[in-house]
């Protein structure tokens, strides 16, 4: 039996058909497409998903790459077992996918992206948005997405499709290899008709494995915890993607191990679980910082090991042993570690069994309990407020918003001071309460992927929190979440200027030099008055509730009625400006940024001397 459809019809069906099943719980694997129609897609894609009459859902996005985040948004919410496709037009459709697809891959998060290709047969040459590279006619723009794609595929033939497609859903749904997969459809090819096989639209249910770790691998892990005095887990994004919250905290109950998170793993632990020690590494907690360096057996769980995760090979002491939990090889094998080449919670399940009746000292229990009630109470002073008439810190506006939300309430953050202030100061209260996304720290995350975290879960209230840097990047989704109902709401901070990157700036000499948002000086650099932007009245003009909040009394007040809205609701507030402190403490060990080698101003010159003393403690971790 065979069945006459279009390419782009074909591959409609046989997405609505496919499904992940994992501990016995089946899912539809492509629940819904986002899309923005141009020559290259609007008779081929466009034309199934209307002919599909809502088998594939359809979702209007107003940026490529804004669409991506909201998917990518969604399928983190989801636990990486459902996601979006996004389908764009030939040309700059398709290249503003590069960067979302980069973020998906960089942070093991499924995407499946359909861009339109210029024709396959060549009636024409050169048609509109073909790239005509030289020695090369079977390049396209999409090649650009080659390198940030898991898997890659050119749909030259109908046939070529059935391969096609089933290599891009076993990539979606495998937790080892998973990222943005790219299937790039010639615009004739998407409007060819072929006769497909029924089993092709079967239901196919992709089974997401959780394999257990090796035993003698097992055994190895344990031997070396057992003989720890100092252990210390570093709980990643795995943990989450999981959902092995309760296996973790099943054996830190057992042994006595602290817990220290990155960005992608805080809350694996609830922050006021006794054994979770907060953020770890550039923007980590000082309890946790020490730890890490004091510590004999780092045992890495779902993480890839970031330079802000190790300050730059700098955190972590000489002679220290690594243990990676994994469910991929690639991370499980960093470090010089012993690997655990497995499925978090199956790990840790086998873990706690090969540890069983053993715990870390006493001494060191009451070293880091004594260390995280210190660090809470550095939360508790950076959070307070002194004068409720003033402007607030960026501190004090996350300490409204914490005294606001439930357990079930998402942050969502990507880029900017922001994230340190989160990852130090944040008391996370669920599994997936705390939304960061700093694999790619990508500018413009928040709002699309705060949309795609409420489709994915519409009962829960969903915070964006964006500077004003962020915010102009890309405002234009706050249309789609007022088209489509979608009521998050936006923590909107104006401080005239890219705060984080000024402050860096200022440690490697630059002198903040470009970094505000203000009128052009005479002496040439950007030190006038503030611009004079109202971007509450911008989100306003989008279709936004705006509430403005002029200053920490009124900012409560705001949230409040923000978290109780029904639809996209703001809440402008403006802060202290860029060039001041954010009110966090500062950080608790080292990032490496490169500064000038050469340089004949001051502060360039001191921040070089600064830069060699803390180069000297970098290291190599290569085992024993």
């Amino acid at each position: 039996m065979t069945r006459r459809l279009t390419v782009a019809q074909a591959l409609v069906t046989f997405l609505a058909h496919q499904y992940t099943e994992r501990d016995g719980r089946r899912q539809r694997l492509i629940d819904a497409c986002w899309g923005i129609f141009g020559h290259g897609n609007v008779a081929g894609i466009g034309q199934a998903l209307l002919e599909s009459e809502g088998a594939l859902p359809y979702l209007q996005g107003r940026n490529e790459q804004a669409m991506v985040h909201a998917a990518v948004g969604y399928a983190r919410q989801r636990d990486r077992l459902a996601a979006h496709a996004v389908t764009t037009s030939i040309g700059p459709g398709a290249t503003n996918l590069v960067t979302g697809a980069a973020l998906a891959t960089v942070n093991r998060l499924p995407v499946l992206l359909l861009p339109g290709d210029t024709f396959a047969t060549r009636p024409a040459d050169p048609v509109l948005q073909q790239l005509e590279p030289l020695g090369a006619g079977d390049v396209s723009v999409n090649d650009c997405l080659r390198p940030v794609s898991r898997y890659f595929d050119r749909i030259t033939r109908p046939e070529a499709l059935i391969p096609a497609a089933l290599q891009a859903m076993r990539v979606l749904a495998d937790p080892a290899e998973t990222g943005a997969v790219t299937l790039a459809l010639p615009q004739d090819v998407q409007a060819e008709a072929y006769d497909w096989p029924e089993e092709f639209f079967a239901d196919r249910v992709w089974h997401v494995r959780r394999p257990a770790p090796d035993p003698a691998a097992t055994a190895d892990a344990v031997a070396a915890v057992r003989a720890a005095r100092r252990p210390l887990i570093v709980a990643g994004g795995g943990v989450h993607h999981s959902e092995a919250e309760d296996a973790l905290r099943a054996l830190v109950e057992a042994t006595g191990i602290p817990v220290a998170s990155t960005q992608a793993g805080k809350g694996s632990l609830r922050h006021d679980h006794p054994a979770d020690v907060g953020g770890i590494g550039h923007t980590g907690t000082a309890v946790a910082d020490e730890l890490a360096r004091t510590a004999d057996v780092v045992i890495g769980v779902g993480t890839r090991y970031s330079d802000f995760t190790t300050a730059s090979a700098t955190l972590f002491a000489p002679g220290v042993r690594f243990v990676n939990l994994n469910i991929t090889s690639f991370d499980a094998h960093k470090l010089a570690a012993l690997p655990l080449v497995a499925d978090a919670r199956a790990g840790l399940q086998a873990l706690t069994e090969g540890l069983a009746g053993h715990r870390v000292p006493a001494s060191y229990e009451a070293e880091y309990a004594a260390g995280k009630a210190a660090w809470e109470a550095e939360v508790g002073r950076a959070y307070a407020v002194g004068d409720p008439g003033a402007r607030p810190s960026q501190a004090q506006v996350l300490g409204a918003l914490d005294a606001v939300v439930g357990d079930e309430d998402v942050i969502i953050n990507a880029a900017g001071s922001l994230p340190g202030d989160l990852h130090k100061l944040w008391r996370a209260r669920s599994r997936r309460q705390y939304h960061l996304e700093y694999g790619y720290s990508c500018m413009g995350y928040e709002i699309p992927a705060a949309i795609g975290v409420r489709l994915a879960a519409p009962d829960r209230p969903v915070w964006a929190l964006v500077g004003d840097g962020t915010y102009l990047m890309m405002p234009t989704e706050l249309v789609t979440a007022v088209q489509e109902g979608v009521a998050i709401k936006v923590v909107l901070i104006q401080n005239h200027g890219y705060a984080s990157i000024g402050g860096l700036s200022e440690a490697v000499g630059g002198e903040r030099f470009g970094t505000a948002y203000r009128y052009r000086a005479p002496d040439g650099t950007y030190t006038g008055d503030p611009l004079p932007v109202d971007l509450a009245a911008n989100a306003a003009s989008l279709g936004m509730d705006v509430l403005r909040a002029r200053t920490a009394g009124e900012l409560r007040t705001a949230l409040v009625k923000a978290r109780a809205a029904d639809r996209p609701t703001c809440v402008y507030v403006e802060t202290e400006t860029a060039d001041s402190v954010s009110g966090a403490p500062p950080a608790q060990a080292w990032w490496d940024v490169p500064v000038a080698e050469t340089a004949t101003r001051p502060a360039a010159v001191r921040a070089r001397r600064d830069y060699e003393r803390h180069v000297a403690a970098r290291r190599r971790y290569l085992g024993t």
